[in-house]
């Protein structure tokens, strides 16, 4: 299976970044994309809506249903995945890719932001996947695929923002065990996670602007290289904690220079949690 024509997504926080790129390359196999984000109206620093989102989708080539969804909160999880089921007859594809970040040390952490990291981090992962079983039971090769890293135990990737690092670790966990515990059902349930920087509203705002752009890959990598996870076997493919680059090598790309945000780059920012 190499193409996710047909197949319905519901991907998180797909308004903009890495999402609405997974989309994309999905939408362009004509897929069916159910974009569950929360920017309705135009944000002054954030590019995109779920519904310049959907159109964006819809000229790729999909089917697009932007459903406005705080993930953090259980109603509106279980009503979007209902809409989406009854739109598009089922769910295929869960991509857990919504995320909140703030890279601080524990005393410049207010309550209020460690409790967004986790809540939508590890709760809305948490919460999403738990909606989407049912339906993904139904599918004839489900997976979830978590925007998450590999769990490193190392204290360096701790020290500086042990919040942010609990609640992104809180995602992967959440990896760790449904791949086990769904695997009779036969989901594959994955982490993809970057190599490098990838070039974002959140290197742009919060690491180092035009300059650390500058030193990333583009969201290609990671829409790429999450569509070959999703169009394996599942249940020949769970319980992994993928790395872009090496799946699209493994997918038959040679050239990764094709993803550099500037043509040539060799000095790229490293991500976070790989040694």
């Amino acid at each position: 299976m190499m193409t996710l024509a047909g197949r319905t997504l519901f991907i998180t926080g797909a308004s903009r970044g890495i999402g609405l790129a997974i989309a994309l390359r999905a939408a362009r196999d004509g897929a069916n994309i159910a974009i569950a984000a929360k920017t309705v109206d135009p944000h002054p620093r954030l590019e995109g809506t779920i519904f310049t989102a959907a159109a964006a989708i819809e000229q790729a080539g999909g089917r697009a249903l932007a459903i406005p969804c705080d993930i953090r909160e259980e109603a509106q999880v279980r009503a979007a995945v209902a809409r989406t089921v009854e739109a598009f007859c089922g769910i295929d594809v869960l991509v857990n890719n919504a995320s909140a970040i703030s890279l601080t040390g524990t005393l410049d952490t207010p309550a209020r932001r460690f409790d967004l990291m986790q809540q939508v981090n590890a709760r809305g992962t948490f919460l999403c996947s738990q909606a989407c079983v049912p339906a993904l039971r139904q599918s004839a090769n489900p997976h979830i695929l978590t925007l998450s890293p590999p769990l490193n135990l190392n204290p360096r990737w701790f020290k500086g923002h042990v919040a942010y690092t609990m609640a992104k670790y809180g995602m992967s966990m959440c990896v760790l065990g449904m791949a086990e515990e769904f695997r009779d059902d036969g989901i594959g349930v994955n982490a993809l996670w970057p190599r490098t920087g990838i070039a974002t509203a959140a290197i742009r705002n919060l690491l180092g602007g035009d300059d650390a752009v500058a030193r990333c890959r583009t969201t290609d990598i990671m829409a790429d290289a999450a569509h070959w996870i999703l169009t394996r076997p599942s249940r020949e493919a769970t319980g992994n904690f993928f790395i872009d680059e090496d799946v699209v090598r493994q997918a038959g790309v040679t050239d990764l220079d094709r993803y550099s945000v500037v043509p040539g780059t060799t000095d790229f920012m490293q991500d976070f949690f790989l040694d």
